[in-house]
């Protein structure tokens, strides 16, 4: 092979070139939002319980809004009954009534902050509105 030795120590050369921001970033995870809206001191006071237990609704809150469209708008349903057996109204506002305080903006901090970490854009508010304490 004519030249073969400068061929693969430049093909060496490329490869570790191109893979030094994946070594250089290796271990590093990016952290996610911090979110410091208390739900259970609102729960709490409130005496209120959430639709779903925490982590169910971390994992599956945005099937359960698609579940919940379907059965609003296509079935006509205006109750969710929850694993608990406890019944809710079918409503943006029934998440809105504890995870969104004026005074703090939280709507912004509690929704916003994770979709924008996720790269989401959910076209809920196409349809629906912030509160109006949120000036959006």
């Amino acid at each position: 092979m004519y030249k073969g030795g400068r061929i693969i120590a430049s093909l060496v050369f490329v490869v570790a070139l191109l893979s030094l921001p994946f070594f250089y970033n290796m271990g590093k995870g990016n952290k996610g939002p911090v979110i410091n809206l208390n739900t259970s001191a609102i729960l709490q006071l409130a005496d209120k319980q959430c639709v779903e237990p925490t982590e169910w609704m971390r994992a599956n809150h945005m099937k359960l809004l698609l579940q919940w469209r379907e059965e609003a708008v296509r079935m006509g349903k205006t109750e969710y009954i929850n694993s608990q057996g406890k019944s809710f109204k079918i409503s943006l506002q029934t998440c809105l009534h504890c995870h969104y305080d004026p005074a703090l903006n939280t709507s912004d901090q509690f929704c916003v902050s994770c979709h924008n970490y996720t790269a989401v854009k959910p076209n809920c508010w196409s349809c629906h509105t912030w509160p109006k304490e949120a000036g959006k």
